[in-house]
């Protein structure tokens, strides 16, 4: 028997019915345009939280809360919450249902109205202010990798993630150098720290179900905020460097980066880097990237 008392101290996360009956009130349907798909297990979103490894206290971003149900997990463990969401009744819901269901929460959760791709970090006075915080979230699948990397571009104090995506795309944020799902996300992701699958989702535990897989990924940003900065080369421009030569060699896979590149890159920066230009793209390491754009980066600047 549920112990009424602690619901009224500590609230209760959301069940399918409760999800169902604030969807029908707010006259809310999953939309296929915003990749909503709604978590309806309590018990997942609490998964969720224990992988991200947040504590009472720590600060978290969560990108689509949706109805609320892993907002509320958030919440229990006593992290203070700010949501972007994008849909506007959704967004304009979420405060009433934290209300409802923990309402001695409200004081540690903010909803923003936005776009994740668009946000400024003048809406996210909370998040701007140099504090490390952790992004948790349930991404739309198909703009999740987007996210992922225009925040960790924009915030330098997002320290880690813990998202759920779909189990192809966790695959491919993870992949390593030589197989055949590793290409530009793996790669750029591995700029900025390392990621690690961290669980499968089971389909059941959504509303409406999904027609794919669903997985965790868990990233750590790396101590110095990118991989390069040690080297002395994490600057914006840096990065903007390696990921276009990133973007170059993953543009056609079968090419050799000797093709792929040779229309971007000084002659003689093969040599330079140590790196044999008879490779392909799929078979480099993130390091390997960034010893190649140190080599163009000082080829250019002789040539100045």
């Amino acid at each position: 028997m549920v112990d009424e008392r602690l619901n009224e101290e500590t609230g209760r996360l959301l069940g399918a019915a409760d999800v169902r009956a604030i969807a029908a009130d707010a006259g809310i349907s999953p939309t296929k345009k915003f990749g909503q798909n709604f978590v309806i297990d309590p018990g997942t979103v609490r998964k969720i939280v224990r992988a991200a490894g947040v504590k009472a206290g720590d600060r978290v971003l969560e990108v689509g809360p949706g109805l609320g149900s892993l907002t509320l997990a958030l919440l229990e463990a006593g992290t203070k919450v700010t949501a972007v969401e994008i849909d506007p009744p959704v967004a304009e819901r979420l405060p009433r249902t934290i209300g409802e269901y923990m309402p001695a929460a409200l004081d540690r959760f903010r909803v923003v109205n936005a776009d994740a791709l668009a946000v400024t970090a003048e809406q996210l006075p909370e998040l701007a202010n140099g504090e490390p915080f952790t992004l948790v979230a349930n991404l739309p699948y198909n703009v999740a990798t987007p996210i992922v990397l225009t925040l960790l571009e924009r915030f330098s104090n997002l320290q880690s993630f813990l998202v759920m995506v779909q189990k192809e795309v966790a695959d491919r944020l993870c992949a390593q150098p030589g197989s055949k799902i590793y290409g530009t996300p793996s790669v750029k992701l591995a700029w900025y720290g390392t990621a690690e699958r961290a669980g499968l989702v089971g389909r059941n535990v959504f509303w409406p179900a999904p027609n794919v897989d669903s997985a965790l990924v868990l990233f750590h940003r790396a101590p110095e905020g990118n991989v390069a900065t040690t080297q002395g080369f994490g600057s914006d421009a840096d990065r903007k460097l390696v990921f276009a030569l990133i973007d170059a060699a993953f543009s056609q896979r079968r090419k050799t980066l000797h093709a792929a590149l040779r229309k971007q890159i000084p002659q003689g920066s093969f040599e330079l880097a140590g790196i044999d230009p008879t490779r392909r793209g799929e078979t480099l390491t993130i390091d390997e990237f960034i010893t190649l754009a140190q080599a163009v980066k000082k080829l250019q600047a002789e040539q100045e």
